[in-house]
């Protein structure tokens, strides 16, 4: 059952990159590495200006096709679930990213893709 349109998912595009600057400093990420806070500012700050420049309804400059816009976000998911391991993130910091990974996977799966 695929529900999340284009419309949907850029309205959750913004909230997102905010959240991914955001939340480092609010739960105090970056016991286990100093990465695990860098990662996600960075992330955040890619994932605003990717929103900014997509071609879909709260884009600014529509410049990049939605369909790469998903491939990004596609990309993204896998790495935030993979990172915990790579860099031996610990605690919260791994589970951090496993949860916004596995979201952000969710998300791209449940995409209704008729309308790209």
């Amino acid at each position: 059952m695929r529900f999340i349109t284009k419309e949907i998912h850029a309205l959750l595009d913004y909230p997102v990159a905010l959240s991914l600057i955001g939340l480092p400093f609010l739960l105090g990420l970056g016991s286990s590495s100093p990465l695990a806070f860098q990662l996600s500012l960075a992330t955040g700050v890619a994932a605003l200006i990717l929103t900014l420049l997509t071609d879909h309804r709260l884009g600014v400059i529509k410049v990049i096709p939605y369909k790469i816009h998903l491939a990004v976000d596609l990309m993204v998911g896998l790495v935030f679930v993979i990172v915990p391991f790579v860099l031996a993130f610990k605690g919260l910091d791994a589970y951090y990213y496993w949860v916004i990974g596995a979201t952000v996977l969710t998300v791209v799966g449940l995409h209704k893709g008729s309308e790209e």
